[in-house]
């Protein structure tokens, strides 16, 4: 039986071949691991390829099918996930050197197992910044996850090779998780959709922690549809995480086809505006222009609220790291090293103002979303830079760009607001537009994007190889 070529099949389209009988889920297991053997090569996404299990699985959902069972929405679809998820028999990375002497994953993560129950199927774990803390994409330790657009060019992070993944057509869809931008940055750079759910929709048991007041998980794919799917397979309340709000599923699916006429969207302005490179404005304007916006909005302190993620992130990151600093300084990132080590330095009266200002900038946000149903922003200030570039002009002013690729994504994730990823098909490189809604209302973010994706406004495009 022949397979679809899931290099670049959606999702969706795999599913229903695969359910129907017009292929075989191990067909296109085949397929997907050959593709990854050649071609992550230039990519540089995986960090491990978990082929006996991904070919032992296909073949129970092909022997449930004979039986006339069903397999789910996802039926032999191949997947990955950043290194920071458990994998059975694989040791938890995280991008570290330090994780490599643990021992193996005894279980898969909730996410993981969810997945697969809804019939897709792991291949393997990707690349990824060093304990999360990075936007490039360029790890020390397994090297750089490369742009499939340009693989001179930096995929973003910390989730680089989940975006890379996607991008170059290894898997139609991939993990990844977003502290302070580390979903929105790589699907901007890469050309892809992703979706940062509400703080607290999506159990993170299972994984690596980096700033567990900003931690979110979420999917990676190459069209809006393949985002719900994998978003409707993956929710639901786990207890082992004491962050995840036990809250009915909001199957978003069979809603993003609904007409996203009506709902009220404005354009964010002031912040969201300065610095900005002329490709993510023009980015924006793009999609106000096909969703007929009228309306520019400003969200207050956005700048402070950056500052503010900046101290909790290094300040609970660097106590959930002390220990090593202490005893294996030397194994880290220098650059992560080093942030962690400010971070632990930082006094508390600063970490107390951080939190103090954070619920007085929530509540402030949240008084928005009473005139608008989402806020449309740049993901990035640009396109991918060049691997090992170390600085960029912002509004004038040479500064890091390590640090400054989530300039705009920060405000967002730091009062933990779902946002819908997409991504605006330049020439010659893509560029990413944040859909913001309000708490728990992925169902209208991804609307938006449907939307979007309709009119051709937003696409991932295809890279040359």
């Amino acid at each position: 039986m022949a397979a679809p070529d899931t290099s670049w099949s959606p999702a969706g389209d795999i599913a229903r071949a695969v359910s129907g009988g017009e292929t075989s889920a191990a067909a296109v297991i085949e397929t997907a691991l050959k593709r990854i053997s050649t071609r992550d090569k230039a990519l540089n996404s995986f960090t491990a390829v978990t082929a006996e299990r991904a070919r032992a699985r296909a073949q129970q959902i092909d022997a449930h099918i004979a039986k006339g069972q069903k397999a789910g929405p996802l039926a032999g679809v191949p997947f990955a996930v950043k290194n920071l998820f458990d994998v059975s028999g694989l040791a938890t990375l995280a991008g570290s050197k330090i994780n490599r002497a643990h021992a193996p994953a005894k279980n898969d993560s909730p996410l993981i197992e969810r997945l697969e129950a809804a019939g897709a199927v792991l291949v393997g774990a990707l690349n990824m910044g060093e304990y999360a803390y990075d936007f490039t994409g360029e790890n020390v330790h397994d090297g750089p996850s490369r742009n499939p657009h340009d693989t001179s060019r930096m995929t973003g992070g910390s989730s680089g090779g989940s975006g890379s993944a996607v991008a170059g057509g290894l898997v139609p869809l991939a993990l990844g998780s977003d502290t302070n931008g580390s979903i929105r940055v790589p699907s901007s750079l890469c050309g892809v959709f992703g979706l940062k759910p509400t703080y607290g929709r999506l159990p993170r048991n299972g994984t690596f922690p980096f700033v567990a007041s900003l931690d979110h998980l979420g999917p990676f794919a190459r069209n809006v549809h393949d985002v719900a799917l994998a978003y409707d397979a993956m929710q639901g309340y786990d207890g082992e995480d004491a962050a995840c709000v036990e809250r009915a599923p909001d199957s978003v699916a069979p809603q993003i086809a609904r007409s996203a006429d009506g709902l009220r969207i404005a354009v964010a302005g002031g912040y969201f505006r300065k610095g900005a490179f002329p490709e993510a404005i023009e980015a924006v304007e793009r999609l106000a222009k096909a969703l007929n916006i009228k309306r520019e909005i400003e969200i207050p302190e956005a700048a402070r609220a950056r500052a503010a993620a900046y101290v909790i992130t290094a300040t609970e990151g660097a106590a959930l790291h002390l220990e090593r600093l202490r005893t294996q300084a030397r194994d880290f990132d220098p650059a992560v090293r080093d942030r962690l080590i400010a971070g632990a330095m930082i006094p508390s009266i600063a970490v107390v103002q951080a939190q103090k200002f954070r619920r007085w900038y929530r509540a402030r946000v949240l008084e928005l979303f009473k005139d608008v149903d989402a806020i449309i922003a740049p993901s990035t200030p640009c396109t991918a830079p060049s691997l090992g570039q170390q600085t960029f002009m912002l509004d004038g002013v040479e500064l890091p760009v390590r640090p400054n690729l989530g300039l705009y994504t920060q405000p967002i994730s730091f009062i933990g607001l779902p946002v819908a990823a997409v991504p605006v098909p330049l020439k010659p490189l893509p560029i990413g537009v944040q859909i913001i809604a309000a708490p728990w209302r992925e169902d209208v973010a991804l609307r938006i994007a449907f939307a979007l994706e309709k009119t051709g406004a937003v696409a991932a495009p295809r890279p040359a190889e």
